[in-house]
């Protein structure tokens, strides 16, 4: 549990807190909060690659690194790193369209699904291989195998992990999605992959949303398309591997809940999306909201940050999140190849 953000009187945020700061204690934090989200949203418009996610995380540990840790401020960026993250989490459920997923068929649906699962268990054989902490391992897999940083985020309600182990896990697989965005492209050049062959691998390989979308659209409308939908099909993931995670964590002896509460509305706002009564435009809507909570939950989560310790620390695991995305995306070539040939 990230020690700096507990206090006398209040309750662990992973045990459901009930926060105790008056309105007043939380408005400088959230103040801070909301300025960041704003310029995270201007960079990401700048810069298409850059995630507004990851630009709230950096944000947020430069915060830190230049301003020091400001008591002041600490009510308000521990509410965004709780509860207005967690919410972000939820409301991605609205904009997954599973009817649309289905369309690619089953052969397809298996690649995505063996390619997370191996992923996943080759990046936590590698942490451990590399000494990693387990909820570091733990968190630094999810992101690789799932959707980079929001995975990190829900993951750790789960993981336990510090402030550090979620900012190493974020910087790792940013910095293996942004390598991506060269890589990829030229992997099908010299592959010769058809434009949906592109855009299936893409979406089952690359980490982050914004960086997927940032390679189908320099290659086009049919590469942008499948990338996208199949990397919501990675995100719908992101439910069942929580859960199976707190599972196992529990037969260990901790206690994290079995199916945090944000993940469980997740799942319920996804079901609610499948039934087609969603209006395109709340979808929209929805998906905006979810944005910026999310920016604002990744900057609070920065802002706890102490970069000299990640910087100290990260080498295994950008080592284990590297053998991990290596994997990943030859699982997911090699699939995607066969059943589309």
């Amino acid at each position: 549990m990230p020690g700096r953000w507990l206090a006398a009187g209040r309750a662990c945020p992973h045990a459901g807190t009930v926060l105790t700061t008056t309105r007043v204690g939380l408005a400088p934090g959230l103040a801070l909060v909301v300025a960041a989200t704003a310029a995270g949203q201007v960079i990401g418009r700048l810069v298409p690659a850059a995630s507004p996610l990851v630009v709230g995380v950096v944000l947020g540990v430069a915060w830190r690194f230049f301003a020091g840790d400001r008591a002041v401020a600490t009510p308000g960026l521990r509410f965004a790193a709780t509860w207005l993250l967690r919410t972000g989490v939820l409301l991605l459920g609205l904009q997954l369209a599973i009817t649309e997923v289905v369309h690619f068929g089953l052969p397809v649906l298996a690649v995505v699904v063996a390619s997370v699962a191996g992923g996943f268990f080759v990046t936590l054989w590698a942490g451990r291989a590399l000494g990693l902490s387990a909820p570091r391992r733990l968190l630094v897999a999810t992101g690789v195998s799932i959707c980079g940083a929001s995975a990190v985020a829900a993951a750790n309600s789960v993981a336990d992990g510090s402030d550090e182990d979620v900012a190493t896990a974020v910087t790792t697989v940013t910095l293996l999605g942004t390598l991506a965005i060269a890589v990829c492209p030229l992997v099908a050049a010299v592959l010769g992959l058809t434009d949906v062959q592109f855009g299936i691998w893409t979406g089952a390989s690359v980490h982050e949303v914004g960086q997927v979308v940032a390679i189908g659209g320099a290659a086009g409308a049919a590469v942008l398309q499948a990338a996208v939908l199949i990397k919501l099909t990675r995100v719908v993931l992101l439910a069942p591997v929580v859960a199976l995670t707190g599972l196992h964590r529990r037969r260990s002896g901790a206690r994290p809940p079995l199916v945090p509460w944000f993940v469980a509305g997740f799942v319920a706002l996804a079901a609610v999306r499948a039934t087609g009564v969603v209006p395109a435009e709340v979808a929209s809507l929805v998906q905006m909201v979810a944005n910026l909570l999310l920016c604002a939950g990744m900057f609070g989560l920065g802002a706890a940050v102490d970069l000299r310790a990640v910087l100290r620390t990260g080498g295994p695991a950008l080592a284990a999140a590297g053998v991990g995305s290596i994997a990943l995306a030859t699982l997911a070539l090699t699939g995607t190849v066969l059943v589309s040939s």
